[in-house]
């Protein structure tokens, strides 16, 4: 009997030892399945829609190829050193930023909080640029593109087709509403006379004198129209009255949400295989695009705009600086607490000086590759369109779906061109799109250990979350939301958020526990970078940043959409928005000193469980040993243990 009852106490052991083992490999961190997929992810990453849509503008705007001197300055004073720490961050300690900042410093506990909703709420205001993009992918599909001219149903009065105008002056009319129309009736409809078959008077007014007719009544492109009333119908729409639902952009949001869950379903398992598709497509067509852009004509004049007249007097402009700094540090992706994600799941001894100085300078040429693409485009629309460049050159939403639209109507196959365009900006958004949410997601489950496990459920659930939200900017009136988040998500929020992590890490942790971190990594770093890491992570980023950011409080421009300036209550909830991630980093320090409140030196004082992955697993391996089989507790309740002192921090 003692013998059975011994075998059988074995077996209830052997079985719990196995519900231990598989519960412990359900829990465990992902990472990487080779260096390649981090890379690809943190390019894919870094390059996103601003390099498109944003740099050439900046450039061609302040001084072309002039630009490129402040635009290189700062990515060496400001873009690198904060992109080369937070991948030193998250590589070493194998954790998110929410996890890991009050692990350095606990009254910073708000702070890797604030960089996790500054994330989830762009992830809410990226899903609808990706609709968006969506909808002009499904709208290509056809045989002649439906921006192309102003006989569509949802074209506005005010909708101008210069071919159509064109057939309306050689009969002597004029172009309105879709139609030909007499001298006298274009006149009448500003309530003047026709003066003779071009011009215009004022029958009550004598001292009016004669105005030209043509161009006289207000109008829009196509391309602008089909994007105002066909794709958000706007028209007619304020901030009080947002108007009805627009089915067919929740439909392409929820295509939008479906593919972010289903290439992050299994987190960087199966994100970090997309990425070798979303990170390389757009350089593939871009270079399609390139080679068909140069051989249009006016290409030459675009191109010439853009970079071949650099004006050196506009450095001596405090703008032509702050655009620069505002691009990079915008560009590179800091203080989302994505690139602290990515790094996270590196191997410990990953030398990631070297990724960080390949990453940012790859991101930054791609801008510059990516300017010229778009301006050999611009200037053959400008050719076509007989005017100049400046004429057509716009940045933002503006350049992707109206002046770059407006473009392919006038190339052959030009459906073709349409396509590849909208599913080169899908694959940039995406790439984006990833990291951020990966970051939401890692900040959950390093919180919440017990949702590894569940992870496909949890991101099934956020994107459900996602686009729910998202469903408000589906309104007619929908963009002015859309507008207030592009104004306030970002802008003050990331310079706050990006000045206290400096803080935190280079003067609270200090410069010199922070390259211990990276000898102990086993990256080697010469006396010339040492020096310069010293430089600018101590003294020059801090001071280039607290520039930047009162030049952008100074500067700042309330959110609105076109000439309509939003009213009082949108900027208010603009304000709320950047306080639910600013405002977190004080809230958090305001806990921490109540919680602390008996030793207020503890607050800047590291945590002993701040060390790399496989310390804390040794840790708890040895605490549950002295435990005994049968003892149960989180792995945060290891480090309560005064007993476990990591000698390495």
């Amino acid at each position: 009997m003692a013998e059975a009852a011994a075998g059988e106490a074995q077996l209830d052991e052997s079985a719990t030892d196995r519900k231990d083992t598989k519960t412990s490999k359900e829990n465990v961190r992902d990472s990487w399945e080779n260096h390649c997929e981090f890379m690809l992810s943190a390019i894919g990453y870094a390059v996103g829609l601003g390099n498109v849509w944003r740099f050439p503008y900046l450039c061609y705007k302040n001084g072309g190829a002039a630009f490129l001197i402040p635009y290189v300055l700062m990515l060496f004073c400001a873009g690198l050193p904060l992109f080369f720490m937070e991948l030193v961050l998250g590589q070493y300690a194998s954790l998110g930023p929410a996890i890991l900042f009050p692990k350095l410093a606990p009254v910073f506990v708000g702070l890797g909080w604030g960089m996790v909703m500054m994330t989830a709420l762009f992830c809410v205001y990226y899903n609808i640029i990706l609709a968006w993009v969506l909808f002009y992918i499904f709208a290509s599909c056809t045989g002649s593109l439906p921006w192309a001219t102003c006989d569509g149903d949802f074209n506005s009065v005010e909708c101008y087709s210069q071919d159509a105008a064109a057939a309306c002056r050689n009969e002597s009319l004029f172009f309105y509403n879709k139609t030909c129309i007499t001298v006298d009736e274009y006149c009448g409809l500003r309530g003047l006379g026709a003066h003779n078959a071009t011009h215009c008077f004022d029958p009550r007014n004598e001292s009016f004198g004669v105005s030209e007719a043509e161009g006289s009544i207000p109008r829009i492109s196509p391309t602008e129209d089909y994007f105002r009333n066909r794709m958000l119908g706007v028209k007619g729409r304020s901030w009080e009255d947002m108007g009805g639902i627009r089915w067919e952009l929740v439909g392409c949001l929820a295509l939008s949400s479906m593919l972010v869950a289903a290439s992050l379903i299994k987190g960087i398992k199966s994100s970090g295989k997309v990425v070798y598709v979303t990170a390389t497509f757009p350089y593939a067509v871009l270079l399609v695009l390139l080679i068909r852009g140069v051989t249009l004509e006016g290409a030459y004049t675009g191109i010439e705009f853009y970079f071949l007249k650099p004006d050196l007097s506009r450095l001596k402009e405090v703008e032509v600086w702050s655009d620069a700094a505002t691009q990079i540090f915008i560009s590179a992706g800091v203080s989302f607490g994505s690139i602290m994600t990515l790094s996270s799941y590196n191997k410990f001894s990953n030398n990631c000086m070297r990724d960080a100085i390949v990453i940012t300078i790859t991101n930054c040429s791609t801008s510059v590759f990516a300017g010229f693409v778009i301006f050999s485009i611009l200037g053959f629309l400008a050719t076509e369109l007989g005017v100049e460049v400046q004429d057509v050159v716009s940045s933002g939403s503006g350049l992707a779906f109206i002046v770059y639209p407006a473009a392919v109507t006038l190339m052959p196959l030009s459906p073709l061109w349409s396509i590849l365009f909208f599913v080169m900006l899908i694959s940039l958004g995406l790439g984006t799109h990833f990291s951020m949410f990966e970051a939401v997601m890692t900040a959950l489950c390093d919180k919440f250990e017990s949702l590894r496990s569940k992870k496909p459920l949890l991101v099934v659930l956020s994107c459900g979350a996602m686009f729910l939200l998202g469903t408000t900017m589906c309104l007619e009136g929908g963009v002015f939301l859309f507008e207030v988040f592009d104004c306030y998500a970002a802008g003050l929020a990331i310079l706050v958020l990006s000045i206290s992590q400096l803080v935190c890490v280079q003067y609270f942790y200090g410069f010199k526990n922070f390259m211990k971190m990276i000898e102990e990594m086993g990256i080697a770093i010469s006396r010339p970078l040492r020096l310069y890491w010293a430089a600018t992570l101590t003294t020059v980023t801090p001071v280039v940043l607290t520039l930047i950011f009162f030049l952008s409080a100074y500067d700042f421009t309330p959110a609105s959409w076109s000439d309509y300036l939003l009213p009082p209550s949108a900027q208010i909830l603009g304000w709320f928005i950047t306080a639910a991630s600013a405002g977190i980093v004080p809230a958090g320090a305001a806990l921490a000193l109540w919680q602390h409140r008996s030793s207020f030196r503890s607050l800047f004082r590291v945590s002993a469980d701040f060390c790399p992955a496989h310390e804390r697993k040794r840790a708890v391996q040895q605490v549950k040993q002295e435990a005994g089989p049968e003892a149960k507790f989180p792995e945060s309740q290891v480090y309560r243990n005064e007993g476990f002192v990591s000698e390495d921090v």
